[in-house]
């Protein structure tokens, strides 16, 4: 053991042993000015966060000609996305790396939506249970 010790303490001259846990615990100005520091970065980094938030321009503002009427999801990464452009409305299927254009409509109304899931089931759900279901 004594051995070891010796080898340790040959090997790496600038290593020190700790007499007690007290040598180890730091002093309560460096645990302070060590918080206060992490506080200050954070605090640093919410301002340039809220900084950037203000200067981007709105997203999803109508400025242009082009408006996303609706979209819908067909697999993890493809969707066909209806775009309204002046009097008509552009089908437009979108994958990685290509866009392309299916179909052209004249302007029109979206048929309404229809119920979700979670309402037809929590009317199945009433249905089951014997009262009546909830209106949507």
């Amino acid at each position: 053991m004594i051995r070891a010790a010796a080898l340790l303490g040959a090997a790496a001259p600038g290593f020190a042993v700790a007499a007690d846990a007290a040598d180890l615990a730091p002093d309560g100005a460096g645990l302070l000015r060590a918080t206060l520091g992490l506080a200050l970065v954070l605090a640093l980094i919410f301002a340039v966060g809220w900084v950037m938030r203000r200067l981007q321009p709105a997203r999803g503002a109508a400025h242009g000609p082009l408006r996303v009427v609706g979209t819908q999801a067909l697999g993890t990464r493809e969707r066909v996305v209806l775009l309204e452009i002046g009097d008509q409305w552009l089908v437009v299927g979108v994958a990685p790396g290509s866009v392309r254009g299916l179909a052209t409509l004249p302007r029109g109304e979206l048929p309404p939506a229809p119920p979700s899931v979670a309402t037809s089931f929590s009317s199945l759900l009433a249905r089951a249970r014997g009262g009546t279901p909830p209106s949507p």
